[in-house]
Formats: structure tokens, C-alpha cells, sequence
């Protein structure tokens, strides 16, 4: 076994371990929505139009940002696996291919956005308007850092899979911290008004994306594009793309649902899943540490370590979800009033809210599994879990709760069913052992 197989299943099992690549990983996950909160207060001040404009373009720039984590949860277990067999080089050049397809979509976007932000605008509002002009002009030029935000996202993969998440923490936020720096004096002192935004966002994105470029080159391996690696990539990529619709097909239909059920409902269903979505936020980097490690052991040919390693991880995000669980419970009557002042929201919230707590600890146990089998490559099995999943479960179960007027309440003990189906069959698919395929590849 190699030194740095050796180094892989010697460490990586400890909680140690774990946390230290979970944690930067989870500043990185936490910078980009959290400059989004900024960009979002300082536009709020220049009124109604600009802010709404601001929701529309962005909607469509959070796509681009949900495509490149497929790019970089692809890369990893991949870089992982090269990593592990101790050739830095051949998962360095993992990146290197993810970089150029992540560029190429990228670029293909900046240019897309010119000639069709307008009517992608005026689609997504419902008509031509003040709003939908505003968010034109604001999404041709944000989309501009397209290819930097995708480049970095390759990047985030292949310094995940050699297990290096430092480096992404720097290259990540000293952008974002720029931006949200450069924002407000370009909007306000500037006088750039709602276009001021979408250069902050072009600034940060295009710097993040020219440090892991930078990082790649510093490697000193080859930059040429090898277009059967990246069909290879490209292949994982798909299944972990589709795999993602069906998660927001699944909000989607649950968000239309509640909306059926009246402003309050809808009002405090939105309460509940921001919350759902910033605990998913932070068990992500447990799952990011996850396909990291898992993906190294299996590389270095060590299936006993993965296995050890998967149960370890699975503990750990079950601990997670019960702390979460704790804290949610806890916070019952005092949370959903920093959210709204409405009585008839807070009310309803709590309708939701015992489900959301009895959801978080099998929650917890499915994210930082969903990373192990990443990490391993077995993306098609998550893929069809999810599909499934949803379509017999989920859908059915909160078009049920409308069709039988069970409110909210339905509507949450359908997403507590959508995460124990895939947590039977997860603990199953653990169980089998058939996802621990040692090797450099899958």
C-alpha cells in the first residue's frame, strides 16, 4: 500500500479527521448564500423594482451555481479515488477535465444570457415591464462570471478529492468578502445602482474561478482536454443532475401544495424549509468529507476502511441531525417569530414543526450517507433512489394532503417519508456491500 493509502485509512476514520475537512468545507458551502444575503439587503434600499429584478436574475444564476455543485460532487469521488491509489497527478488531471467542460457550459451560458436574458426574463415574470427590463440588463452582465463560478466549482471538486479544503476555503471567500465589499460602493457611491450588483457578482466569481484555475496550472500536469475523460465525468455528472431535479420537482410541488392551503400556510411552510435547507447546508460538509475520504480509501484498494469509514460518517450525521433536532425543538415558540410577526404564520408553523423535528436525526444519518456513495461512484443507485423516492412517495403523499385538506402537516409528513425511504434503502445498499468497488476507477 502506498504512503498516501497508508496516510488514508490510517486517519481518515477518526472524527478528528472528519470534521477537519467538513469544516472548511462548510465556510466555502455557507460564503456564496450568505453573500447572496448582502447582495439582497444592499439592492433591497434602492426599491420594489430593483429588489424584484434582483430575485429573477439571481433565480437563474442559483441554477448555474446548483449545476456546478453537480460538476464538483462529480469530480470528487473520482479525484478521490486517483488520490487514494497515491497518483496525485492522474486525480490533478481529474480536475483538469471537469475545469474545461465546467468552463466550456460556462462560457456557452455568458453568451446564451446576451441574446436571451430579455425574453428568459420576461418569461420568468409573466410579461414585458419595468422588472423584467431590470432583470435583463442585470443577467446579461452577472452572467458573465458564468465561467469563473463554474471553473471554481470544478475546482472545489479536485481539491475535495485530494482531500485539500483549505486551499478552496481562501480561493473562495476572499472573493466573496471583496464582493460584498465592493457592492454597496458600487451601487450607492458608484452610482451603478442594480447594475453595480451584477459587477460585484462578476468580480468575486471570475477572480474565485482564476485562483483554482491558477491552482491547477501550479500543479504542473497537463492541461489538454482529453474528451473521453470528460464524457466519462460527464456520464456521472448526468446522473447526479437528474438526481437533483427530482429533489426540486419534489420543493417545488410541495411549495405549490402549500400555497393551495393559503398565505399563512405557504407563509410558514417557506419558514420551515429555509431552515430544512441551511441544517442540509451543514450536513453537506460532512457529505463533502465523506466522498473525499470514502473515495480515497476505496482507490488505495481499502474496502474495509471505506466500510469502517462509512459507518463512522453515518454516526456522525446521525449525532448532527439529533443536535439539530434538539435546537428545532427547542426554538418551537420563539424561532418562526424572528421570521414573521403574522399570528396566523406562527400558528401554522407549528403545525409543521413537529414533523421537522422527528425528520432531522434519520435526516442526518441520509446526507452523510448520500457522501459515501458519492464518494464511491455509485451515483446510479442515488440516482434511482431518489427518482422512486419521490415519485412513490413524496409527490403522492403531499398531492394526497391537498387532495384530503391535511394541511401542512400532510405536507411535512411527506417529506418525513421521502427521507425514511431513502434511509431504509441507503442502510440496505450499506448493508450489501456492493457499492465498495475498490481501484483507481469505478
Amino acid at each position: 500500500m502506498s504512503q498516501i493509502a497508508a496516510t488514508t485509512t490510517g486517519l481518515s476514520a477518526s472524527p478528528r479527521r472528519i470534521v477537519g475537512l467538513a469544516l472548511p468545507a462548510l465556510v466555502v458551502l455557507a460564503a456564496e448564500p450568505l453573500y447572496v444575503l448582502v447582495d439582497t439587503a444592499v439592492v433591497g434600499h434602492l426599491g420594489r423594482v430593483p429588489l424584484a429584478a434582483l430575485a429573477v436574475g439571481g433565480t437563474v444564476m442559483t441554477l448555474t451555481a446548483w449545476v456546478g455543485t453537480v460538476v464538483a460532487y462529480g469530480t470528487t469521488g473520482r479525484a478521490a479515488r486517483r488520490f487514494g491509489a497515491g497518483d496525485r497527478a492522474a486525480a490533478v488531471a481529474e480536475g483538469v477535465q471537469s475545469s474545461w467542460s465546467a468552463f466550456g457550459v460556462g462560457l456557452l451560458i455568458a453568451i446564451g444570457m446576451q441574446f436571451g436574458g430579455a425574453a428568459l426574463a420576461r418569461t420568468l415574470v409573466g410579461g414585458a415591464g419595468d422588472v423584467a427590463d431590470a432583470a435583463a440588463h442585470w443577467l446579461r452582465i452577472a452572467a458573465l462570471g458564468a465561467p469563473g463560478l463554474l471553473l471554481a466549482a470544478a475546482g472545489n471538486g479536485w481539491l475535495r478529492g485530494v482531500q485539500d479544503t483549505r486551499r478552496p476555503l481562501f480561493f473562495v471567500l476572499g472573493p466573496n468578502l471583496l464582493s460584498a465589499l465592493l457592492c454597496p460602493l458600487l451601487v450607492y457611491p458608484g452610482g451603478l445602482g442594480l447594475v453595480g450588483s451584477a459587477v460585484a457578482n462578476v468580480v468575486a466569481q471570475t477572480l474565485c474561478g482564476a485562483l483554482f484555475a491558477a491552482a491547477l496550472v501550479a500543479e504542473r500536469v497537463s492541461l489538454r482536454p482529453r474528451p473521453h475523460v470528460i464524457r466519462q465525468q460527464l456520464v456521472l455528472s448526468r446522473d447526479l443532475l437528474i438526481r437533483g431535479l427530482a429533489f426540486q420537482a419534489s420543493f417545488l410541488s410541495a411549495t405549490a401544495v402549500a400555497a393551495r392551503f393559503g398565505a399563512a400556510a405557504v407563509g410558514a411552510h417557506q419558514i420551515a424549509l429555509q431552515l430544512w435547507f441551511f441544517t442540509a447546508l451543514v450536513l453537506d460538509a460532512l457529505a463533502i468529507a465523506a466522498q473525499s475520504l470514502v473515495g480515497a480509501a476505496l482507490g488505495a484498494g481499502d474496502d474495509v476502511g471505506a466500510r469502517a469509514l462509512a459507518r463512522r460518517i453515518g454516526l456522525l450525521g446521525g449525532v448532527c441531525g439529533v443536535g439539530f433536532a434538539l435546537l428545532v425543538a427547542a426554538g418551537a415558540g420563539v424561532v418562526p417569530s424572528w421570521f414573521s410577526s403574522d399570528p396566523g404564520v406562527r400558528e401554522q408553523a407549528m403545525v409543521a414543526w413537529p414533523w421537522f423535528v422527528v425528520m432531522l436525526p434519520p435526516a442526518g444519518l441520509v446526507f452523510a450517507l448520500d457522501g459515501v456513495l458519492i464518494g464511491a461512484g455509485d451515483v446510479r443507485y442515488l440516482r434511482n433512489l431518489t427518482i422512486v423516492a419521490a415519485l412513490g412517495g413524496f409527490l403522492p403523499a403531499i398531492w394526497l394532503a391537498y387532495a384530503l385538506d391535511l394541511g401542512l402537516g400532510g405536507i411535512w409528513a411527506g417529506l418525513t417519508v421521502f427521507v425514511v425511504i431513502r434511509l431504509v434503502a441507503l442502510l440496505l445498499r450499506l448493508r450489501n456491500g456492493s457499492w465498495a468497488v475498490v481501484g483507481a476507477v469505478r
